[in-house]
């Protein structure tokens, strides 16, 4: 970037949902001068490139929220932006398990919720049923999802930038926003290549994004806390423990989902993600430490608060992070024939998890703006299955604010 630019829109973060908002606002606005600003050399290059790679039905999100709703939506939208894109996806259905007594109105809840929210095709199992559907697990009653499926979000995420750019707009890489000025009707960017105005700016950073909401005096919270996923894939011979996605029912308290299976649409089989805190909030290793991120993380009361209330919780999922056996066991919760030899070729990804003062997981999507900035605050999972359904949300809330300016 030689010089200064302007725009009519600037996405910031060249993610899955970034990319989806540029899309959408060309969409919306044929013709218009749209930039999508992404600080690495390529897009999708940190919770796009590193989740799981499921599409969610919506059985888990509170009814009325904005997860629930534009889960369901997303996913469809998601499976008919594929077919029409010729991107291979596979609806290998997701079984929820029971493994005991005190679970069972934790699953009756996912069903309630599944009903609510209108996911199709969900049913509850018994032991037989859920045997029939996958034959290595081990529980006494299932919820099954048969619309929940597995896809490569790096080649949607493709697929969008290249829908950006046959609609005209330009994605910038290897550009980092650095700070962000409202002055009346346009915002003024620095980059780190440059100027740029616009008369819009929408902001989709994840892993950074309450850094940026503070550049234009956005509240101070939520912030965002990162915690380290890891993950395993199970070697060849060990992946036919699994059919589809297998899944523990979840602590309602909290908005992790538990060791699982997953299924990849590779062929491959993943099991995990825990989740610890990350020292760095690109802390794809243990042992990657950033003293600003970690600072900010310890320093901040919510993350403290939050400490005290789940500090038996942290400390078990740790314990799983430094012994593959500790992973190991968790599974055998559901597949007791897996052993911890068939555990190879660890990765890891981090989810950029918002956190209110008082020490409060935010459990849905969350955005936030002053004038013509827009700011996503939180947009974990199912963000990237809702990304088409959000991007609509998301900018009909700019357009809003623009029509008030």
């Amino acid at each position: 970037m030689d010089g200064p630019k302007s725009a009519d829109r600037v996405v910031v973060g060249g993610g899955i949902l970034g990319l989806a908002v540029a899309r959408e606002c060309l969409l919306r606005h044929p013709g218009s001068r749209v930039l999508v600003l992404e600080k690495e050399p390529r897009i999708a290059s940190h919770q796009t490139g590193r989740n799981s790679g499921v599409v969610h039905a919506g059985i888990y999100y509170a009814p009325g929220s904005l997860k629930a709703r534009l889960c369901v939506e997303g996913s469809a939208d998601l499976y008919s932006y594929c077919d029409e894109k010729g991107i291979p996806y596979e609806r290998c259905g997701k079984l929820v398990v029971a493994t005991s007594e005190d679970e069972l109105d934790g699953l009756d809840e996912l069903h309630r919720r599944s009903q609510a929210n209108r996911v199709p095709g969900v049913t509850l199992v018994d032991e037989r049923d859920l045997r029939g559907i996958e034959p290595n697990v081990a529980g006494i009653r299932g919820l099954h999802s048969p619309a929940t499926g597995i896809i490569d979000f790096r080649r949607v995420a493709a697929a969008y930038a290249d829908d950006v750019v046959r609609m005209g707009g330009s994605i910038e890489t290897n550009t980092r926003v650095v700070d962000i000025r409202p002055r009346g009707s346009i915002a003024e960017l620095q980059t780190s290549r440059g100027s740029v105005e616009a008369a819009s700016v929408i902001t989709c950073a994840g892993l950074h994004s309450d850094r940026l909401a503070r550049l234009t005096d956005a509240p101070a919270s939520p912030r965002i806390v990162p915690f380290r996923g890891r993950y395993y894939a199970l070697r060849s011979s060990a992946r036919g423990l699994v059919r589809g996605l297998v899944y523990p029912v979840p602590d309602p308290a909290f908005p992790f989902l538990g060791v699982h299976f997953t299924k990849q649409i590779s062929g491959e089989v993943w099991v995990g993600p825990n989740a610890v805190l990350a020292f760095a909030r690109e802390g794809y290793r243990a042992r990657t430490v950033n003293p600003l991120d970690l600072w900010e993380t310890l320093s901040y009361r919510g993350f403290r608060a939050l400490a005290r209330r789940y500090w038996r919780v942290g400390l078990a999922e740790i314990r799983g992070d430094l012994s593959k056996r500790v992973f190991t066991h968790a599974l055998q919760r559901l597949v007791p024939s897996v052993r911890h030899e068939d555990l190879v070729e660890p990765h890891a990804g981090v989810r950029a998890q918002a956190l209110s003062e008082d020490g409060r997981l935010l459990d849905d999507f969350w955005f936030d703006h002053t004038d013509n900035v827009i700011h996503v605050r939180n947009a974990p999972s199912p963000g990237a299955t809702s990304s088409l359904a959000l991007a609509r949300e998301i900018v009909s809330v700019a357009d809003s604010a623009l029509a008030r300016l």
